[in-house]
């Protein structure tokens, strides 16, 4: 699930377009990660970097997050790696470099890379119908209104969905996550997200009707779910083998999975939610409805669109390996087409999210989508200081990252706490901070 305060302030007020973007940067070396000899041997002031340092100290003594971690890194480099405050406040560990966090939404990202190393094998292709390899979707119907007494109308799908519009959240699909959509509500219902295996969860999605036909919309789904199922029946494995044989262990991603490793519990930061009456933090037991998973033991169903555990380290490594064209370490994730693929738009110009209120957010031709990521295709009209083509998410209890490749730049920040650590937008703080601390981008 989306961290809706950071995604949301990024992206309001913009428009999209559907014309591939082209980076001002050559491709970058496939570097690694190892600290830099000091901010400013990659272009960066030391002391406006403090501005960042100061404001994030701020956000956990203001009781917004328990603890937080926040990694920088260009040209493959380590600008600077912080944590604050605590992992848990009931035993006061403080946070680590090394903490477990739920990523939730931004596992999302990590399964696209799964998708498009089986479209580089040739298994599928974007516009292939999502019916070829799911047929349990061939008679989904799509919602019109509904009637007065509150059922649900519909028509019958005109085409089904592609596979690139499961990619980029306008095929139709619901998540259950808005009270104000009937099909959410039917997700809800019928526990879609609390299935007990994704062929389930393909079932149950089965019986709902799309929120509208596919292609004329943008609505946050669980298309990236489904994506797991697809993953799963053209390799053959379980989504998570097949993500630790052909991501985590060739990225040396070693605490990123569906569950924390045996013995490494107590390094799983605490998730919270909102406050107490004497307001303090008060620790989740619930995410939207459900008791919340415990990541200790294997999860009934492997869930793609927001099931993993991570560090900071491990998914700067997988960030790394973006901005390296698909690279890392000397091994090849994906090929440098691949990655630009990912990071186009592909949301057609004619949707146009703020229109019709069917979407948390709103696209235009400074922001779209691309395949599991955000795209940032104009970032000055868009009001941001980062590069062309910054690819970005985040997760439901307020991580975030982004992967900048015009500045070979890119940024993962840790929090726990479900919604994000409200008031301003902390990625978009996050970015502002970091970009004028960049004094020199041509280094």
């Amino acid at each position: 699930m989306i961290h809706r305060a950071t995604v949301a302030a990024a992206l309001t007020a913009l428009t999209l377009a559907c014309a591939p973007h082209a980076v001002a940067r050559p491709a970058p070396r496939a570097v690694s990660l190892s600290p830099a000899a000091s901010p400013e041997s990659v272009g960066f002031d030391s002391e406006r970097l403090k501005r960042l340092d100061a404001y994030m100290a701020q956000v956990v003594a203001d009781g917004r997050a328990a603890g937080m971690t926040t990694l920088i890194a260009r040209h493959g480099k380590v600008v600077a790696f912080k944590t604050y405050g605590q992992a848990n406040l009931a035993t006061g560990a403080p946070m680590s470099k090394d903490a477990i966090f739920r990523i939730y939404s931004m596992s999302k990202p990590l399964t696209g890379v799964a998708m498009m190393i089986l479209f580089e094998e040739g298994k599928w292709r974007l516009d292939d119908p999502v019916t070829r390899y799911v047929p349990e979707f061939k008679n989904l119907k799509v919602m019109t209104g509904v009637d007065a007494t509150g059922k649900i109308l519909v028509e019958d799908m005109k085409r089904p969905p592609t596979m690139r519009e499961i990619m980029s959240h306008t095929a139709g699909f619901g998540y259950g996550l808005r009270a104000d959509n009937p099909v959410d509500n039917l997700y809800r219902e019928k526990k879609v997200m609390a299935s007990t295996g994704l062929q389930q969860m393909i079932d149950r999605t089965a019986e709902i009707p799309l929120t509208f036909q596919p292609g004329t919309n943008w609505s946050y789904s669980n298309a990236v779910d489904i994506q797991g199922y697809i993953v799963e029946k053209l390799s053959g494995q379980t989504l998570g083998r097949f993500m630790a044989e052909r991501i985590f262990k060739p990225l040396k991603m070693t605490d990123t999975g569906f569950q924390v490793r045996a013995g490494q519990g107590g390094r799983l930061a605490a998730v919270y939610g909102g406050l107490t009456e004497g307001g303090k933090l008060a620790e989740a037991k619930y995410l939207f409805g459900f008791p919340m998973p415990d990541y200790t033991q294997p999860p009934a169903m492997e869930m793609g669109g927001g099931g993993i555990v991570s560090t900071t380290r491990d998914y700067a490594r997988f960030c790394q390996m973006i901005l390296n064209k698909g690279e890392l370490d000397g091994v090849r994730i994906l090929s440098p087409a691949t990655v630009e693929l990912m990071d186009t738009n592909a949301i057609p110009q004619s949707v146009l999210v703020s229109s019709n209120g069917t979407g948390w957010d709103h696209f235009n031709e400074a922001v779209g989508f691309g395949l599991d990521v955000m795209v940032v295709n104009d970032p000055r009209k868009a009001g941001t200081l980062e590069g062309k083509g910054t690819m970005s998410w985040g997760g439901a209890a307020g991580t975030w990252f982004w992967i900048d490749p015009t500045n070979d730049v890119l940024f993962v920040g840790m929090i726990q706490r479900l919604g994000g650590a409200g008031g301003d937008d902390l990625g978009g703080q996050a970015r502002t901070l970091t970009y004028q601390a960049l004094t020199h981008p041509e280094k």
